[in-house]
């Protein structure tokens, strides 16, 4: 994973300004969901990440969880690198790479993909655009498309709104229970208490297997910023 970016990691310092930063979140999930689909059949999951924002709008970091596919994988360990800019409009941009690892068997790695990420964020609306064209290592592109409302409860709260769509291009090389594409939803209950962010709500698919079934999704995360 650290060939991937290191490159870019040396391009991006060269431009880094004096107010640079580095931050630290640990998350605790009641279930890991993957676009609704459960990544530690239906088990907590404890998620650390390491961010570093090199105050011109460049940024890299990694995040890892536990997973748990039922074959012996335990762990995705990932790193990304991308771009942030807001115009004048407020219109918020973000674009980078993704790197998603596996490990736990010798063989884990067989399920390592690249992604690319294009997201789009303005008063609230957010659109997110993701495209592998290796899948899981499947060889198969797929892309996801995410619309989601954040709408301001009070000064504290908030409820996040939101669906997606994840689709094959390629139903021979991967496909969501024998069809090309499947949609999921959630509705996210946010607040902050004492510097922890806590979110609850209800997630659910249009899947028809176990591990796609409807589920309540409580997280908490703390970062620390340096």
């Amino acid at each position: 994973m650290k060939m991937y970016l290191i490159p870019v990691l040396l391009l991006v310092s060269s431009n880094t300004q004096a107010d640079s930063s580095w931050s630290f979140t640990l998350t605790g999930a009641s279930n890991y969901l993957f676009n609704g689909v459960s990544q530690t059949d239906k088990n907590p999951a404890l998620q650390p990440s390491l961010n570093w924002d090199a105050g011109n709008g460049f940024y890299a970091g990694s995040w890892a969880s536990n997973v748990d596919f039922g074959e012996g994988t335990k762990l995705e360990w990932d790193a990304y690198v991308g771009y942030y800019t807001e115009l004048e409009n407020g219109l918020g941009i973000d674009a980078g790479f993704a790197q998603y690892t596996y490990h736990g068997m010798s063989d884990s790695n067989k399920l390592n993909f690249p992604e690319l990420y294009l997201k789009f964020s303005h008063s609230g609306f957010n659109l997110n655009l993701w495209y592998s064209y290796d899948y899981f290592g499947f060889g198969g592109g797929h892309y996801v498309i995410m619309l989601n409302k954040t709408i301001t409860i009070s000064d504290n709260w908030s409820l996040l709104v939101g669906m997606d769509r994840s689709t094959s291009t390629d139903t021979d090389k991967y496909s969501w229970e024998g069809d090309s594409s499947f949609e999921h939803w959630q509705l996210m209950l946010q607040t902050q208490y004492r510097g922890l962010n806590i979110a609850f709500g209800y997630h659910d698919t249009s899947l028809k297997e176990r591990w796609g079934d409807a589920a309540l999704l409580l997280t908490l995360s703390k970062t620390f910023n340096w």
